[in-house]
């Protein structure tokens, strides 16, 4: 059953983001909101995560990429921007969600 995965904190300051990718399953997929979205930045150890992690897709909620002052040109390739509608699409879309907090 594929699974949509929400991670909320930053991974620099707890450890949310490593316990999703441990779990994270081939077909599903992660949401990064509030500080989680600073998993998706270029150049991190978070974003080699992001990009090694094949067969899962990636979204970041665009107002919050917004309130913390990042452009979409700072993301890791391959991850895409979605608003509060496209959360609820993500909610609707995958069986089931998993929120890491």
């Amino acid at each position: 059953m594929s699974e949509l995965h929400t991670v909320n904190k930053s991974p620099f300051e707890k450890s949310s983001f490593d316990s999703c990718m441990a779990h994270v399953l081939e077909g599903s997929a992660v949401l990064l909101y509030e500080d989680g979205v600073y998993a998706a930045t270029k150049g991190t150890a978070a974003a080699a995560k992001v990009a090694a992690a094949g067969g899962v897709k990636f979204y970041v909620l665009g107002p919050d990429l917004k309130a913390r002052g990042l452009s979409e040109e700072r993301l890791t390739d391959g991850v895409e921007v979605v608003d509060y509608a496209g959360f609820v699409d993500l909610a609707a879309e995958y069986g089931k969600v998993v929120s890491w907090v």
